[in-house]
């Protein structure tokens, strides 16, 4: 049985731009479908689960910031697909990856339609890398590679693929302090130069999501001028 293209969504209401990425991602693989307003995307999805959305940030009926929130708080019709974010503005770009959004990566305008294949092509290896689900731990948690899922004490903790990162590499050396410079070759494999303040607010909404599961509960600790360490909890969460 052949294998299924990735599937992607490209939201863009600039129709030359979309054709030459619908050309671009269709020549490299993937089975792309094209939505033009903001307010037909959830719909749409709902029907038509997709991998990966690639997202402008202006758009008519409904903007890109308001339609990756909603898609990050829990997606139509299936597991959430992976988002990245296309925008002229550079200034939101701390939004973008941050505490407010959640998106996976960011594409600034102008750019190459070969840059943004191989953005697609990092984004998706990091949620189909592996096919192995790992074994649950003593303290409840569950790391499933093959559907980018990290469970808690039996509870979803709905992160994104860079989330997803960042706990794997943390949690698979519990008592380790990693610096904020190995935490972002986990993030960004295409070794592209981001701040350390985008580094503590993915960590930031990352603990915010453990909170919601384990009220009490701090797993993730910085440690200061070095980074972060994972420090599970002494006994087991379920009896």
């Amino acid at each position: 049985m052949a294998e299924r293209k990735p599937r992607i969504l490209i939201v863009e209401d600039e129709n030359k731009i979309a054709s030459v990425l619908l050309d671009y991602l269709a020549q490299s693989g993937y089975d792309t479908h094209h939505l033009t307003r903001g307010d037909e995307v959830e719909p749409w999805l709902e029907h038509h689960p997709v991998d990966l959305v690639l997202l402008d940030l202006m758009l008519p009926g409904k903007n890109g910031m308001d339609i990756c929130k909603a898609l990050r708080q829990g997606a139509p019709g299936g597991p959430a697909p992976a988002i990245i974010m296309v925008t002229a503005r550079v200034e939101e770009i701390d939004r973008l990856l941050g505490l407010e959004l959640g998106a996976d990566d960011y594409i600034c305008k102008p750019f190459s339609p070969r840059e943004v294949v191989a953005r697609v092509r990092a984004v998706l290896r990091r949620g189909t890398h592996a096919v192995a689900v790992s074994a649950e731990t003593p303290y409840g948690l569950k790391m499933d590679d093959a559907a980018w899922r990290a469970t808690l004490d039996g509870q979803d903790l709905g992160l994104t693929a860079v989330e997803y990162q960042l706990l794997k590499v943390l949690s698979a050396r519990p008592g380790r302090i990693f610096s904020r410079e190995q935490l972002m070759d986990a993030m960004y494999q295409d070794e592209r130069i981001v701040s350390d303040r985008t580094v503590d607010s993915h960590i930031k909404k990352l603990r915010r999501k453990i909170e919601d599961c384990m009220p009490g509960q701090d797993l993730i600790h910085s440690v200061y001028g070095l980074g972060y360490r994972f420090d599970p909890p002494p006994q087991p969460l379920t009896a």
